[in-house]
């Protein structure tokens, strides 16, 4: 059963990056937002699409405004494309994994500058 529900959020994930590329006109809409993944739940019932946007917070909010306003017409689109008895209750979440690993690469690297100055030090007294 996980193995179905892997397979169906893979291929929504698939419809609804497509759907949101080609067929949404709003202006509003981030040129680089991506579906990263989507959850579903064990009787399909319900998906978790997890996205994220590359730009400040101005462009996630409208990417959170432009997403919710086009819900219906995203599950429509899923339920013409894919071959479901039920088509899915879809919840947007905001995927900050990306950010979370750019903020941890900005520590790493400033705990390694710091390493660095006090080795310097310690080597020229």
């Amino acid at each position: 059963m996980v193995e179905r529900r892997t397979r169906v959020g893979d291929e929504m994930r698939r419809v609804l990056a497509d759907v949101i590329a080609k067929e949404i006109n709003d202006p509003r809409l981030p040129e680089l937002l991506s579906i990263t993944a989507v959850e579903m739940s064990k009787d399909l019932s319900h998906a978790k699409v997890f996205y994220s946007v590359m730009g400040d917070e101005k462009e996630k909010e409208n990417a959170a405004i432009v997403l919710s306003s086009a819900k219906g017409f995203l599950k429509r689109e899923v339920g013409s494309r894919m071959k479901l008895r039920l088509i899915p209750e879809i919840v947007f979440k905001e995927d900050v994994s990306i950010d979370r690993g750019f903020e941890m690469d900005r520590l790493i690297e400033e705990v390694r500058a710091m390493d660095s100055d006090n080795r310097s030090r310690e080597s020229e007294s």
